[in-house]
């Protein structure tokens, strides 16, 4: 049976919430490069179709929907943290602070947010956390795609700054490729010295 992507949304314009947000963040499990979230509000009438978690999309179709929400969303707010921000509060709490960061940057802003996890986030807006939001909210749903597309095309620059890490294939994430050139050359300025895929293959870290 398919998911309702709309029920989340729907429950909230029944309690008088006009401007809902969906947030959700990319980029936990990389070595190297920021967490990205975004926060997206989208209209009742939303006329676009195949809105789903980022991770079930192509890179191609991923792009597209980025466009597409874009272009009919009512708000988009982006929050970024970096590495260096990562290892001084962690990945959990720099995620949270990228989410919140992400909300803050919506104009108009929201009156309620459906977040992708089980965690709240430092806001004085009615908030619900939801486990799977990613697969069971439009509004989340088309912010992970908005994370997703931005934080790669943010590692693809890098890739420009650092060649040899190739960061433009495996966008940060802890393939064996990446992790033997770490082990070669060494951590670069973007890369998340607390994580074990770093700091083990570097004795000098």
């Amino acid at each position: 049976m398919a998911t309702n992507l709309w029920s989340f949304e729907t429950k909230s314009f029944a309690k008088g919430f006009s401007k809902i947000a969906g947030i959700d963040e990319a980029g936990r499990g990389p070595l190297a490069g920021p967490v990205v979230s975004a926060a997206v509000i989208l209209p009742a009438a939303f006329p676009v179709s195949g809105i789903c978690d980022s991770k079930k999309l192509t890179p191609k179709k991923r792009s597209y929907l980025y466009e597409m929400i874009y272009e009919y969303a009512i708000s988009i707010g982006i929050g970024i943290v970096d590495s260096t921000e990562i290892d001084r509060i962690n990945i959990l709490q720099a995620a949270l602070f990228s989410m919140a960061m992400s909300v803050n940057n919506l104009k108009p802003q929201p009156d309620y947010l459906l977040i992708d996890g089980q965690f709240r986030i430092s806001s004085n807006l009615p908030q619900e956390p939801i486990i799977r939001g990613d697969s069971l909210s439009i509004s989340i749903a088309a912010a992970s795609i908005v994370a997703k597309v931005t934080r790669d095309r943010l590692m693809e620059r890098y890739h420009i700054d650092y060649p040899e890490f190739g960061f433009a294939r495996h966008k940060g994430y802890p393939t064996r490729a990446h992790k033997e050139v770490i082990r070669d050359f060494g951590p670069c300025p973007i890369h998340r010295r607390s994580f074990k895929g770093v700091t083990p293959l570097v004795s000098f870290c």
